[in-house]
């Protein structure tokens, strides 16, 4: 897999400083029953690492430290991890906010029958992957049987009120563009997403966020082999806009990958760009009196602020 870090460390990104921390966001490890082609991640069925207990503890230990009320879960497919359960139980108990960024497939996984209800029963916020409402679209970029999978699996979340707006149960989209091009306005595609599903499926939900495609790992990677690398960089850097600086999901969000060490972002954990430029673990917290303010940035970046902007929590403007 070609390497993109090089090519995106020449940038003329702006600085930005980190605010207050309410989001603390867990990579859980890199297993998946999946291997999609734009999985920032390289995220697959072979891959070995995951998260232990103990590093789990330090996690839980930081958010009580610095009272951080959220608590963001992703993947690989979380809900892989031998101690997920656990770890969801620990946060809940101590009030935390919690989100698990599902792949809906694993639900009809053998051996996880047990995801919605588990979900529901901890009022967990679920934001479930489904990066188009057409079926060639859908298996075209995730492998044949995921859209039907991924809708039998949406309607199991339903049917345990998850959509339902007196409900309390956030299900969330989540899209992201098929190629090297940037999400469509995102409020006018949750109206063609809920219309859809809604007619065609009876599926309901309560919000669609855009993710714009990051140019690396194996999207960037097919990116490079294309030659559409610096034409992507170039659309990224053309459609920038100053003012989503103040809302990427970095300046309240600290990231953690599957052995403890902190990075700003997810993405910037998948480049190896330690949190604020300084190689730093959970436990390093535990003794610090703060996280710092400094933010590590790359050409990447440009993904996060072009258009409508682009974060984990979908576009930064409507």
């Amino acid at each position: 897999m070609r390497d993109t870090s090089p090519l995106l460390e020449q940038h003329d990104f702006p600085q930005i400083r980190r605010k207050q921390i309410n989001t603390l966001q867990m990579n859980l490890g890199y297993l998946c029953n999946l291997a999609c082609l734009h999985c920032h991640v390289a995220a697959g069925p072979n891959r070995k690492e995951l998260m232990a207990l103990e590093t789990m503890e330090q996690a839980l230990d930081v958010a009580r430290r610095f009272n951080i009320g959220t608590l963001d879960l992703t993947g690989g497919s979380p809900e892989m991890n031998p101690h997920f359960r656990w770890l969801i139980e620990g946060a809940r108990a101590m009030g935390m906010h919690v989100m698990d960024r599902l792949n809906p497939t694993i639900m009809e996984e053998p051996g996880y029958e047990w995801v919605g209800e588990f979900l529901a029963r901890h009022r967990v916020e679920t934001i479930a992957s489904l990066p188009c409402y057409s079926r060639e679209n859908v298996d075209a970029q995730r492998g044949n049987g995921v859209f039907e999978a991924s809708i039998t699996a949406l309607r199991s979340l339903n049917e345990l009120g998850y959509g339902d707006p007196d409900s309390g149960l956030v299900l969330n989209l989540v899209y992201n563009p098929l190629g090297p091009s940037l999400p469509p306005p995102q409020q006018k595609l949750e109206s063609d997403y809920k219309r859809f599903l809604g007619e065609e499926f009876g599926i309901r939900f309560n919000r669609l966020f855009t993710i714009t495609n990051m140019p690396i790992k194996r999207f960037g990677a097919i990116l490079m082999a294309k030659g559409e690398f610096h034409d992507y960089m170039s659309l990224l850097k053309d459609a920038y806009q100053p003012g989503n600086l103040k809302s990427v999901m970095c300046r309240d969000l600290i990231s953690v990958d599957y052995l403890g060490y902190l990075y700003d972002c997810d993405f910037n954990q998948m480049l190896e760009m330690p949190l604020g430029g300084e190689r730093r673990h959970l436990r390093d917290l535990l003794e610090a009196e703060g996280v710092p303010e400094r933010i590590a940035v790359a050409g990447h970046c440009y993904g996060c602020t072009a258009g409508q902007g682009s974060s984990c929590g979908g576009a930064l403007q409507d």
